[in-house]
């Protein structure tokens, strides 16, 4: 079944010059991305998106952390595109996180892992509409569909 998913490259993949990496991995795998954009986050809409952690004692450290700096948001399009995702960034903790994982090819420590990308078909709906208007995201046909897919 072809889904969407919502992906953020966080400040610290910014600042380290991964994005173009990161997106080429996604493209080679045989995504479609759909919406992108370089951001500051403001502070509320940070605290909107993880709001699920509120009052646990990472909360505060992680909104400072992802406001810090400029993200790539980012929503892709494909099949079993939210599992797969999630597979290819690998263990929230990067040192559980297998070597050809974005996060073990690339993050030291949980508090700078590199990327976030949606846990389920709800929750990619909940942050696509966070992030991206609906003018914001594209309807395109890839011309390698049919190299891809049977």
């Amino acid at each position: 079944m072809i889904e969407r998913t919502f992906v953020m490259l966080k400040p610290d993949a910014v600042q380290r010059g991964l994005m173009g990496d990161i997106v080429a991995r996604l493209e080679r795998k045989g995504y479609k991305p759909v919406a992108m954009k370089l951001m500051h986050i403001p502070r509320e809409l940070a605290e909107r998106h993880y709001g699920e952690h509120k009052g646990k004692s990472f909360f505060m450290g992680l909104i400072d952390y992802i406001t810090s700096g400029p993200v790539l948001v980012m929503v892709w399009e494909g099949e079993n595109v939210v599992a797969d995702m999630r597979a290819m960034m690998g263990k929230t903790n990067p040192k559980d996180a297998l070597p050809g994982t974005i996060r073990g090819d690339f993050a030291q420590q949980t508090g700078r892992n590199i990327i976030h990308g949606s846990d389920s078909v709800e929750s990619a709906k909940r942050e696509i509409a966070l992030f991206f208007n609906d003018y914001e995201l594209q309807s395109w046909k890839l011309t390698s569909e049919p190299w891809l897919f049977e």
